[in-house]
Parts: structure tokens; C-alpha cells; sequence
């Protein structure tokens, strides 16, 4: 094999996404596969890459109101560790796509700053586009600043690499370990499929793909997705749990007339902040049509979605930046009402649903735990909420955790 000339094989319709998890073989994967696209992977566990490898493809179980199996072909994986072959990958790649959770992105930078070099030197004049398949804040500005300070200094970055913030609003559920042990590339999905992103950050033309929704003004979309999506989602979890701590699934506590209820309040008063804050995005009627949608998937009772995945890792969910203070902090800009997200985020102190084996998701154990002895320490060192700033959304929650401590 001549290296170079296999590096310098530009393909247009090739994607390589990095992350080969949930998102990036159920969502992304799936859109592109499906769209002609080749799939090249990149993940950093063995056995799915020898997998993907040794078949060429992968299933995806849709689940509705019957099961639909869509093949995924045309696939091949690349171990991360072998950064050469990954570099190359990028240089070479038609369009890029980044699904490795958030904080692990800042790994994979550099193995994409080695591939951006490669490709400006064989093709100089051929940009790359980088969907950003992730739910982080300020995507975009973080992968520029981190690209660049992993690149040479007369990188005519602005010119060759587009960097397209996305939406993800697509629920994957967690395998049992059973599925995983039948087929560890076997992935369920709900029929959603569309990936909102924006289409203002593309450098070469907005593939022809079914399901892509380019944005004008993405940050009110990511917004919708956080304060909307997610913190509705969140909240029947942990109000859910707090009246029914022996439900495990998302549908059974959304049975009672009371969690639903509550759960579309705490979404429409959401709304109301995301109109104030967007108003050439949003209409109250559009956003009362999107909740009502949500509240439908999240009981599909195919998709079997956990009350524990959806409410796990506290430390990240109830952070001052997330789905409940974040739009807390978005109401207080708005001068709009949060009483009810501040109720719902009281409810994720109650929180301690366990996984399939029982066991509490480790980190929210010991965040609780230290919540008991130092609630207000605990609220500002591990949720990072701001002792002055947020000072009404600390009392509210100690007061709350301690008045609840004898209902759990």
C-alpha cells in the first residue's frame, strides 16, 4: 500500500464520524448511511471497531408502535489509537461528524487538527465541514479555539473548516446488558430523525440528506432542545421518582395524571422564557405543539426509556448551566415566572433511581451524600452555582431538601 496515495483519495461521499456510540450509529450513522454515504468510525473500544469491521454493517431497531430493522452498510471502523490512520481518515473525508460526549472531545482534537493539516497540504483548496453531534453549550467556539491552538499559526482556518453546531434531539436508550451480549453493534432507536443544525456554519454546499433541518439562529434551537426537551424529559424523571420510587420506566410515572401535568407546566412556562428570548424563532402556539409532541414520545412505551438514564448524573443536570438553572437564569433576563422549573429541579435532590443491577449511578450517590452534610457547600462546589447570584435558587433547594428528607 502507497500511504500517500491513499491519503491523498479525497472522497466526497464519505463521512467519518467520530464516536460510534448511540448517537453516532443510531442518529448520525443512520442519516448518512441511509443517504449513500460510507461510514468510517472512530471509537476507542476494540470490539466494536473489530465488529463494524468484520461485517461491514450494523441494525438499528426502530421503536414504534411496531418494530422497524434498517441495515446500515457500507461501514468501516477505525481504532482511535491508531491516530495515523484517523488523521487519514480525516484528510480524506467528505464531511466530519463529532459524537464522543462532551467531555471527551477535547481527546479526539488533536488526532482532527493532525487530520486538517494533513488535508490542507494534499488539498489545499478542499474545505471540511465538522457536524458537532453534541449537546454542549458554545460548541462551535470551543472546537475553534482548541483546533487552533493544535495547529500551525498560518492555518487559514476561516476559509477551510465549517463548524456546524447541532440539536440532538434524538432518545437512544440505554441496552439492557443482555441485547448487548445477543449483539453488542445492535442499537434501538425511536422513529425521530431529524437533525436540527446550522445551516449558516456549513463551508461547502448542505449535503442533500433526508432529516438534516438547517437554522438560521441555531443557539435558539440548542436552547429549545435544553429547556424544552431536556428539562421536561428530566423532570418527569425526578418528580416521577419522587412519587413513584418503584417505577422503572418514563411512561409508567407519565401514566399519572399528576406527574404529566406537572411535567407539561414546568415545559410551557419554559416556553414562555424561549419566546420572550426568540421571538422571530418561536411562537407560543408552535412551542406548545412541540411540548405536546414531546410528551407523546416520552411515553412511548416501545422505546422502554429508564427513569434512571433519564434522570442520572445529578452533578451535570442540576449544574448552573444546564436545563433547570440555566433557564432559571434565562426567566430572570426575560422577566418571566420559574417557580415551577425551581420546584422541578427541588425534585432531582430526592432523586436515587438505580440501573438494572440496582446500583445508583456512583457520582450522584456521593453528590447526595455530601448535599446531607453540607447542602449549601455542596450546591456551590459540585452544581457551581454562584453563592450571590443564585442565592434565592440555593435556599429554595436547601430549604426544600430538608423539608422532603423525611418523605424519601
Amino acid at each position: 500500500m502507497n500511504p500517500t496515495k491513499t491519503r491523498s483519495q479525497f472522497d466526497s461521499r464519505k463521512i467519518v464520524i467520530f464516536g460510534a456510540g448511540k448517537i453516532g450509529r443510531s442518529f448520525i450513522g443512520q442519516l448518512f448511511g441511509v443517504g449513500g454515504y460510507k461510514l468510517v468510525f472512530i471509537d476507542i473500544d476494540p470490539v466494536i471497531v473489530e465488529r463494524l469491521n468484520s461485517r461491514g454493517e450494523y441494525q438499528v431497531i426502530i421503536k414504534g408502535e411496531t418494530d422497524e430493522e434498517i441495515s446500515i452498510r457500507n461501514v468501516e471502523a477505525i481504532l482511535a489509537s491508531d491516530k495515523k490512520m484517523a488523521a487519514d481518515a480525516v484528510s480524506s473525508a467528505g464531511i466530519l461528524a463529532v459524537s464522543v460526549g462532551k467531555n471527551a472531545v477535547e481527546k479526539v482534537i488533536p488526532v482532527i487538527a493532525a487530520g486538517l493539516e494533513q488535508r490542507y497540504s494534499e488539498n489545499p483548496e478542499k474545505p471540511l465541514d465538522i457536524i458537532i453531534a453534541e449537546n454542549m453549550a458554545d460548541a462551535a467556539g470551543y472546537m475553534k479555539r482548541e483546533l487552533e491552538r493544535n495547529m500551525s499559526h498560518d492555518y487559514p482556518f476561516e476559509k477551510l473548516v465549517g463548524l456546524i453546531e447541532t440539536s440532538i434531539g434524538k432518545m437512544v436508550p440505554l441496552m439492557t446488558q443482555t441485547d448487548l451480549e445477543k449483539d453488542p453493534l445492535l442499537l434501538f432507536a425511536e422513529p425521530y430523525n431529524t437533525l436540527i443544525l446550522d445551516g449558516k456554519g456549513f463551508k461547502s454546499s448542505i449535503p442533500g440528506i433526508k432529516g438534516l433541518a438547517p437554522k438560521v439562529n441555531i443557539k435558539a434551537w440548542v436552547d429549545r432542545k435544553a429547556y424544552i426537551h431536556n428539562l421536561g424529559h428530566t423532570t418527569s424523571a425526578y418528580f416521577g421518582y419522587f412519587k413513584h420510587p418503584l417505577a422503572k420506566f418514563i411512561y409508567e410515572v407519565l401514566d399519572d395524571r399528576e406527574v404529566y401535568d406537572f411535567t407539561r407546566e414546568v415545559m410551557v412556562q419554559s416556553a414562555e422564557s424561549l419566546v420572550v428570548a426568540y421571538t422571530d424563532d418561536f411562537t407560543s402556539s408552535d412551542l406548545e405543539e412541540h411540548i405536546d409532541d414531546l410528551l407523546k414520545r416520552f411515553r412511548n412505551i416501545a422505546l422502554k426509556d429508564t427513569i434512571y438514564r433519564v434522570g442520572h448524573d445529578l452533578v451535570r443536570k442540576l449544574g448552573h448551566d444546564d436545563r433547570f438553572a440555566g433557564v432559571i437564569h434565562l426567566a430572570d433576563h426575560c422577566g418571566t415566572a420559574s417557580d415551577k422549573i425551581l420546584k422541578a429541579m427541588s425534585y432531582g435532590l430526592c432523586f436515587r433511581a438505580t440501573d438494572e443491577n440496582n446500583r445508583q449511578f456512583p457520582p450522584d450517590a456521593a453528590f447526595l451524600q455530601f448535599l446531607e452534610k453540607e447542602p449549601e457547600t455542596a450546591l456551590i462546589k459540585e452544581l457551581h452555582l454562584d453563592p450571590a447570584g443564585d442565592k434565592f435558587i440555593i435556599e429554595q433547594l436547601i430549604k426544600f431538601s430538608r423539608s422532603s428528607t423525611g418523605k424519601r
